[in-house]
């Protein structure tokens, strides 16, 4: 048992070089596999559907996108699709430049409007069992929120087409192959700092998984560094388009926090668990990643509207 480990961690240290190339190869494989095919990952994870049929997107919004490619300056709009996909705001997946292209899915109360909130008001939505009713004050307020302008939904998806165009499932893939080899790199300094490379052991296995638990911070936070990053550019980018696309975004980010709200309120303790109240996201858990507060990206978009002013 000994000889065998023993043997295990002189082919380890011989060969450590390939091994953690093809490891982070491999991670950073993984984490792109969802983008490089996105029609057979994310379109079937999101596709709306009724009555077991996919249902089609509207003229109205594959014109709507259309004119959201072309006012955002989109080079290559035929790498850009769009699709019908359940849930209230857009999802996006892909990387433009890829030859399965970039995946956009827009939600089915973008069809709707303050005259006409069917595409919000036919759906049901169960809340600790119970459907909401969309005639009762809770109800209503969840349905305003969910009703936004043209300019709201053109920022919308404007923001995941800029992170598309900047490369946000590249970067986002990239980061645990980083910390993976930043594993190997803590651990070879801290064995050369004392002097471990020739002592025992357990001191070795010591200086490995002190390694491990610096390298799971350097994953946690720079992961939420980078996903914080990418969605501040995106909205910046999104919201650079024109006066109107700003606006829009402002608007965007007040419907999510009132709507946030008044879920915190429909779901009870479970919705204090979930939402702040502010309408920002909790995490999960203690390693979650914090979601970038929806607070802040308003006040950034805010911010660049008042620095056109001056």
């Amino acid at each position: 048992m000994g000889s065998g480990l023993l043997k295990l961690f002189a082919f380890l240290q011989k060969h450590r070089t390939p091994l953690i190339i093809t490891s982070c190869g491999g991670v950073f494989a993984a984490n792109m596999v969802y983008h490089v095919f996105p029609e057979h990952s994310h379109r079937r994870l999101y596709q709306a559907w009724y009555k077991g049929e996919q249902v089609p997107l509207s003229e109205k919004l594959q014109a709507l996108f259309q004119q959201v490619l072309k006012d955002y300056g989109v080079g290559s709009p035929q790498n850009f699709s769009a699709f019908a996909s359940f849930g209230f705001h857009p999802v996006a997946a892909g990387v433009p430049w890829f030859p399965a292209g970039a995946l956009i899915g827009i939600p089915a109360n973008f069809n709707s409007t303050a005259d006409d909130p069917g595409g919000i008001t036919n759906r049901s939505i169960f809340i600790n069992g119970e459907t909401v009713d969309w005639t009762s004050e809770a109800g209503s307020a969840l349905k305003d929120s969910l009703l936004f302008s043209e300019d709201s939904q053109k920022f919308a998806i404007a923001r995941d087409v800029a992170r598309l165009q900047c490369g946000g499932p590249v970067l986002n893939a990239a980061v645990a192959p980083l910390c993976l080899g930043g594993v190997w790199i803590y651990s070879a300094m801290l064995k050369q700092m004392f002097g471990l490379h020739g002592g025992p052991l357990i001191l070795r296995g010591a200086a490995n998984g002190l390694s491990l638990c610096l390298g799971s911070a350097s994953y946690i936070i720079s992961m939420e560094a980078v996903s914080n990053w990418i969605d501040r550019v995106s909205d910046r980018r999104a919201a650079q388009v024109s006066q109107g696309y700003a606006k829009g975004g402002l608007e965007f980010y007040d419907k999510i926090l009132s709507r946030n709200k008044t879920l915190r309120s429909l779901m009870g303790e479970k919705g204090k668990e979930v939402y702040a109240p502010s309408g920002n996201l909790f995490p999960g858990y203690v390693f979650q990643f914090r979601h970038t507060p929806y607070t802040s990206r308003r006040k950034g978009i805010l911010d660049l509207l008042n620095e056109e002013k001056s």
